[in-house]
């Protein structure tokens, strides 16, 4: 399966959100090695193509808190987890 890496890297940020532990900026920086504009960009593209996130303020400070993925829209996240191997690679993580 082939996949643009503007698309996987998409994915694959959601599958993150989906799996990580209170999944933050910096957490996702630290997974991904990806600058944390890349990060910001890429949540905020996710909408464009169905997946909806919702920052849960979570302290006292305005960016204290964490993503959490409410809708996968029409992706099926199993069929997601299943290709995270293809998605990785497409991205040149394998």
């Amino acid at each position: 399966m082939e996949l643009s890496p503007v698309f996987a890297r998409r994915l694959y940020l959601a599958l993150l959100v989906e799996c990580l532990d209170r999944p933050n900026v910096p957490k996702l920086i630290e997974k991904t090695g990806w600058p944390r504009r890349t990060i910001q960009d890429v949540i905020r593209a996710l909408p464009g193509i169905g997946i909806e996130l919702m920052f849960v303020q979570d302290g006292r400070r305005h960016n204290d808190g964490y993503y959490q993925l409410s809708d996968w829209g029409p992706f099926d996240c199993q069929w997601v987890l299943e290709r995270e191997d293809d998605i990785a690679q497409a991205l040149g993580l394998h």
